[in-house]
């Protein structure tokens, strides 16, 4: 397969870097949720020995919640405290069942979200647990399956004809002119402490962690859109006493904007204006100032992948034989280990592994962030239909 794969190291990684989150309280949170349990972690051991790792492990992030995603992680945490709060009820009391028994004060609560499907699902379905309402809209060209799924929570979901960036812009004006809740997975300047809560839920993934055979990684691999996904993992692994790992940010070729950042090397954010990737969940082209401060800090790494990279993988984790499990993972989860695959199977890449330090004594930690959520990709890709 002829893959394209960019990689660069990281001039801007503080080896100071101190964990700026606490999530102790929200994973507390997580636990009082309707139907909450551990997602698996699966471990590969066929395929990293294909690969000559010592481990490659994913952690299945379609089974959050049945709700095919991650992203109910963040949004049902950052909703809850602005509930709990609009009710002069303390925080630190945060619990499903103290919001249950106040929905009559909050059911004419209104968040409002601009997503590529994922995040808004996550949105709909915590305003519909929640008792209040719920108002999303999406870039020109989402899968009618995502606005499907948000539509079957009882939310409002209108497609835009904007991309992901002009969407989220388009969000915010609406919140501001209806006397709505912003709820973005993103940061930008006067707008922080939200995605900043957000991001502390997505946590929960890590703490998980403890109760399974977790393999201590010697790199953790990310898949980036604005970032905030990634910058909260790799600070969850840095506030933990153990050797930190290396830290790599995986990005499809066409919505660079951590890459292309980076490149520019002034140290600031700098957009990605045109977006061409099948990799919806990683269409953006402004990284988020709040992941941007972390993930500057902590990479090791970045990478760009184009489109053919993950298909690649998904088939592969579709296909896992001689007694690995196989993932159901969509065009944005499956990118991180297909490119793991590919650096460590074609001889094209092997100075990238010599860079990186992947060898047979490497363990690989990534996150499968999304099972079949197009399911028209999804089935075209692993079996042609």
């Amino acid at each position: 397969m002829n893959h394209n794969i960019e990689l660069i190291s990281n001039p801007f990684r503080n080896e100071d870097y101190t964990a700026q989150f606490e999530s102790e309280e929200c994973r507390r949170f997580h636990s009082s949720l309707p139907n909450y349990s551990h997602t698996p972690l699966i471990d590969l051991k066929q395929f990293s020995k294909t690969l000559n790792l010592k481990s490659l492990q994913i952690k299945d992030e379609s089974k959050r919640f049945n709700l095919n995603a991650f992203k109910s992680l963040g949004a049902s945490y950052a909703m809850a405290k602005i509930i709990v709060s609009s009710i002069g009820c303390d925080q630190s009391d945060l619990d499903y069942q103290l919001i249950t028994q106040h929905k009559n004060a909050i059911k004419d609560m209104t968040f409002v979200t601009a997503t590529d499907g994922n995040h808004g699902r996550a949105v709909a379905w915590s305003a519909e647990k929640y008792g209040c309402q719920a108002r999303v809209y999406l870039p020109k060209g989402t899968s009618k399956h995502r606005i499907d799924a948000i539509e079957s929570h009882g939310a409002n979901a209108e497609v835009t004809e904007f991309n992901y960036d002009e969407t989220v812009s388009y969000a915010a004006t609406m919140a501001e002119e209806n006397d709505w809740i912003l709820i973005q997975d993103t940061a930008w300047v006067g707008y922080e402490n939200i995605p900043k809560d957000i991001m502390i839920g997505y946590q929960t993934i890590i703490h998980e962690l403890i109760h399974d055979e977790f393999i201590w990684p010697t790199h953790v691999v990310m898949q980036a859109g604005v970032g905030s996904f990634a910058a909260s993992i790799f600070d969850a692994f840095c506030n933990i006493s153990r050797p930190k790992p290396k830290f790599i940010l995986v990005e499809p070729s066409g919505a660079a904007c951590y890459f292309k950042s980076i490149k520019v090397g002034d140290g600031y954010p700098h957009p990605v204006k045109k977006l061409d990737t099948l990799m919806a969940g990683l269409s953006c082209g402004i990284p988020s100032i709040l992941a941007w401060d972390i993930i500057s800090q902590t990479a090791d790494f970045f990478a760009t992948c184009d489109d053919e990279v993950t298909l690649d993988a998904m088939r592969k984790l579709s296909q896992q034989k001689a007694g690995d499990h196989s993932i159901i993972s969509g065009e944005s989860g499956a990118v991180t280990t297909g490119f793991i695959e590919a650096i460590c199977s074609s001889p094209k890449y092997s100075e990238f592994d010599d860079l990186i330090g992947i060898n047979d004594s490497s363990s690989i930690f990534c996150i499968s962030t999304e099972g079949d959520t197009n399911p028209d990709l999804y089935n075209k890709t692993v079996s042609g239909q």
